[in-house]
């Protein structure tokens, strides 16, 4: 099957334990994220995947090609560094060349090869122009034109978009989103950023502070269903709150009964259980209102930053965050009293 296999990838630094017991398997033309903490080993999984680290045990396969003992130089993939690590007493032109006079392209190809790159990262007038006089966009598409010269079967980018000012970030998070599209090149992009992973992704891969992968797939499958606490927490924000089993789809919050979408089959009676729901899914109403999925509280905070409200109710010690729009926003202020109603389709259950 075409694509990029991890199998019990393992990597140690001494006693230092970087990547946990990774089994992976990433689909062909893919662009992935590997999104996660600081230290949770994401650019040694990257590092590993290049060929510039070798695992303490597991297997990387690609094409189902064995290519763990491979050599990085002869790997082919192409790799964007987060310092970009041009040569800054080259021209532009000189940049992109120098992966190709490695793998002795003639003369001839290589100026041909240089004007398509450019053309193709918008640059084609930059041509002899020396690093130091870009700015940290065009060097970034300088980086990007070297990396895919050599017309690369895996092109991987570690955080490359770090140092950019956060408007240029999401023009340039575009730009390397549908430059992927066109050529169709497997990519994997290293991030601690969820919304850069949300923007660019068909697959996200999420990391935690142990090491280890928690949950791989589409984006928004991972944002409405995370699979545990920690990925409902680190992608975007989530009310998590504590409860316990009372029976088939139903939770006990706070002493009131939530019916829930789903819930793991079997799950004993009392179990211990996190009840995960997104803010923008929480509707409040004013007053005290009775009806099914509801807690009431009163308003400890409200804070409005133009396009969207969020309120913040105490329900009896539990907290609970709702996010709506301006125009969405219901009639209450700061010590209103006030229900938040918990839609059960937007209840995610998991365990504690």
């Amino acid at each position: 099957m075409a694509g990029l296999t991890l199998e019990n990838l393992h990597k140690n630094f001494g006693s230092v334990l970087a990547v946990r017991d990774v089994d992976l398997f990433l689909p062909d033309g893919q662009f992935v994220c590997f999104l996660g903490p600081s230290g949770c080993g994401k650019t040694t999984l990257l590092r590993l995947i290049a060929g510039l680290e070798k695992p303490s045990r597991g297997r990387i396969l690609l094409d189902e090609e064995d290519i763990t003992d491979l050599p990085a130089h002869k790997r082919n993939f192409g790799m964007v560094f987060q310092s970009l690590a041009l040569f800054p007493h080259l021209s532009v032109a000189e940049n992109i060349a120098y992966s190709l006079r490695v793998h002795k392209v003639d003369r001839a190809t290589r100026q041909q090869r240089i004007a398509e790159l450019l053309d193709l990262v918008q640059l084609s007038g930059f041509m002899d122009r020396h690093i130091s006089q870009l700015s940290g966009g065009q060097r970034q598409r300088v980086a990007t034109a070297r990396a895919l010269a050599i017309e690369p079967r895996l092109f991987l980018l570690d955080e490359p978009l770090s140092a950019l000012d956060a408007k240029l970030r999401e023009d340039m998070q575009l730009e390397l989103r549908m430059l992927q599209q066109r050529l169709a090149v497997t990519t994997i992009l290293v991030t601690h950023d969820q919304r850069e992973a949300m923007t660019m992704s068909d697959m996200v891969v999420v990391m935690g502070p142990d090491n280890q992968v928690h949950q791989m797939g589409p984006p928004l499958e991972i944002y409405r269903n995370p699979a545990d606490t920690f990925v409902a927490n680190f992608i975007g924000t989530s009310n998590l709150l504590e409860g316990t089993c009372s029976g088939s789809r139903e939770v006990i919050v706070g002493g009131t009964c939530l019916q829930v979408a789903e819930m793991q089959d079997g799950m004993p009676l009392y179990t211990k259980v996190t009840v995960s729901i997104r803010p923008e899914e929480v509707h409040v109403l004013p007053g005290l209102q009775e009806g099914a999925n509801r807690l009431h509280g009163r308003v400890s905070f409200v804070r409005d930053v133009g396009s969207s409200v969020e309120i913040y109710l105490d329900c009896n010690g539990l907290q609970i965050v709702s996010q709506s729009t301006p125009k969405g926003r219901p009639p209450i202020k700061q010590g209103d009293k006030a229900t938040a109603v918990l839609p059960a389709t937007a209840c995610v259950v998991l365990r504690s």
